[in-house]
C-alpha cells in the first residue's frame, strides 16, 4: 500500500494532544488516546513525537501561542504613553475572558513542568518572552514581578473559579509599576 502523503498529519497531533489535555488532563494523554484523536495511526504520533514529553512541548509552545496572539493584537506597549497597569490588566481580561478551556490548558501545561523536566525551557521561554517585552517599558526586575503576579492572578482566577477583576489587577499592577 503507497503512503499517503499528509502534510498537516504532524499539525493534527498537537491539536488532538491539545484537545485530549483539555478533556482529560494531562494524566489521560497518551500516544494511543492521541491518535485515536487525530485520526491518525499509532505509529504516526511517535514518528512525529518519540515521547510524550515531545509532544507535550509542541503542546505548550502552541498554547503559549495564544497569549502572545492576545498582546499583539492589543499593542499597547508601543506606545509610551499607554498606563502600563492598564493594559497588561486588559491583556488579562481578554485572555480570561469567555470560554477558558484554552488558558485552562496552558497553565495546567505549564505547571506539569513541575514534574516533566523537559516542558521547563518552554515554560521558562514563555516567561523570559513577556518579561523582555516588557522592559520595553520598565526595568527588567519590575518586568519579571508583573510576570509573577499576572501569573498568581491568573492561577488564582482559575482555581477558585472567580470572575475577572480588571479593576483589582489594574490597582496592583499599577502598585508594582510603581
Amino acid at each position: 500500500m503507497a503512503r499517503r502523503y499528509d502534510p498537516e498529519r504532524r499539525q493534527r497531533i498537537i491539536d488532538a494532544a491539545i484537545r485530549v489535555v483539555g478533556a482529560h488532563g494531562i494524566a489521560g494523554l497518551s500516544h494511543r488516546t492521541v491518535a485515536a484523536e487525530a485520526d491518525v495511526p499509532l505509529g504516526s504520533t511517535t514518528y512525529h513525537f518519540k515521547t510524550l514529553d515531545d509532544l507535550l512541548v509542541a503542546a505548550l509552545r502552541q498554547a503559549n501561542e495564544g497569549f502572545a496572539k492576545v498582546i499583539a493584537s492589543r499593542g499597547g506597549l508601543e506606545d509610551p504613553d499607554t498606563d502600563l497597569a492598564a493594559e497588561l490588566a486588559g491583556w488579562m481580561g481578554e485572555w480570561l475572558a469567555g470560554d477558558r478551556t484554552g488558558v485552562e490548558l496552558e497553565y495546567e501545561l505549564y505547571l506539569a513542568a513541575l514534574r516533566r523536566p523537559a516542558l521547563r525551557p518552554v515554560a521558562a521561554e514563555w516567561a523570559d518572552a513577556l518579561a523582555d517585552l516588557l522592559t520595553r517599558r520598565t526595568d527588567p526586575v519590575t518586568a519579571r514581578a508583573l510576570v509573577a503576579l499576572m501569573d498568581g492572578i491568573c492561577l488564582q482566577v482559575l482555581l477558585t473559579e472567580a470572575p475577572y477583576d480588571e479593576g483589582y489587577a489594574r490597582e496592583v499592577l499599577g502598585r508594582v509599576v510603581g
